[in-house]
């Protein structure tokens, strides 16, 4: 069973830090988190789950955040648990709406994540991540008027 999420685009802004915490927005995983399109992400993902039985699946974001982080530091299983536990930055990465000191899932769920995002998915989702910041640079691109605004002398003398 899984259940679609609403809101996957989680914005930094949104998530709740304790109170002293306070988290730089120039994180590199900060960052990571905002160049992937989790919302078209995620509804790929939902529809590998059909049934409407069972316990209800993590969402992907928490999935593929974790095996990306996994394979980021080369961490064993419990120790990407462990250190998304303890780490605001992963734990806002993994999609969490909050810091919390539990962990956010069981260390055997990792095998889950690694059974539904195979190496071919993977493939596809790194292309669709590709497509996503080819049109985002497109759009920045756009807006910027390249104009001659000088003059350039070549100049092929070359001194010892």
């Amino acid at each position: 069973m899984y259940k679609l999420q609403t809101t996957v685009q989680l914005a930094f802004e949104d998530f709740n830090q304790p109170i002293g915490l306070k988290m730089n927005p120039s994180n590199r995983w900060i960052q990571k988190a905002e160049i992937i399109p989790w919302t078209e992400l995620e509804k790929d993902y939902a529809k590998n789950f059909r049934n409407k039985k069972g316990n209800e699946a993590k969402p992907f974001r928490m999935a593929f955040g974790a095996l990306l982080i996994q394979k980021e530091y080369s961490y064993s299983d419990e120790e990407t648990v462990l250190q998304i536990q303890e780490n605001p930055y992963l734990q806002f990465f993994i999609g969490l709406p909050d810091y919390q000191d539990a962990k956010p899932f069981d260390v055997s769920t990792m095998v889950y994540f690694r059974k539904r995002l195979d190496e071919i998915t993977l493939i596809e989702i790194n292309e669709k991540i590709l497509v996503f910041n080819k049109k985002k640079d497109d759009k920045n691109n756009d807006s910027h008027d390249d104009f001659n605004s000088g003059t350039l002398i070549l100049d092929a003398t070359c001194a010892p």
